[in-house]
């Protein structure tokens, strides 16, 4: 696994598709993952502290999770098959772990929403087209 941080975000807002960056931590290894406009808007609303006045999803799925006395451990972006990245969301619960399949933007915005760190399995890192 490589950690991994958002380094860019492009919003294009003619366009269904944006596009993330993630980083390595340390290191010079980049990739972008193209994601949906909702998505791509909940990260940047939190890289800018904005706050909405109502919770919108990705801000619910946080209080749904701490409400249940569990927290965000790490992100994965455990697969890329085709063209299509999979990625986990690690849960944490009393010491134990939870493995939960989400699509990456939505890992990544949680993740960003609950300052919790993203990893990159090496295979995926193997397969994709760097910067």
């Amino acid at each position: 696994m490589v950690r991994m941080e958002l380094s860019r975000i492009l919003l294009c807002e003619t366009n269904d598709e944006q596009q993330i960056t993630l980083k390595e931590v340390g290191g010079d290894r980049s990739f972008p993952i193209v994601i949906g406009i909702y998505e791509a808007a909940a990260i940047e609303r939190k890289i800018k502290g904005q706050r909405s006045p109502r919770p919108l999803t990705h801000d619910l799925l946080t209080s749904v999770i701490a409400e249940m006395g569990a927290r965000i451990d790490r992100v994965i972006i455990s697969e890329l098959r085709e063209t299509t990245f999979f990625a986990k969301l690690i849960l944490e619960k009393d010491g134990q772990e939870m493995e939960v399949d989400a699509r990456p933007s939505d890992a990544i915005a949680l993740a960003i929403s609950s300052s919790a760190p993203i990893f990159v399995d090496d295979s995926v890192l193997k397969e994709v087209k760097p910067y």
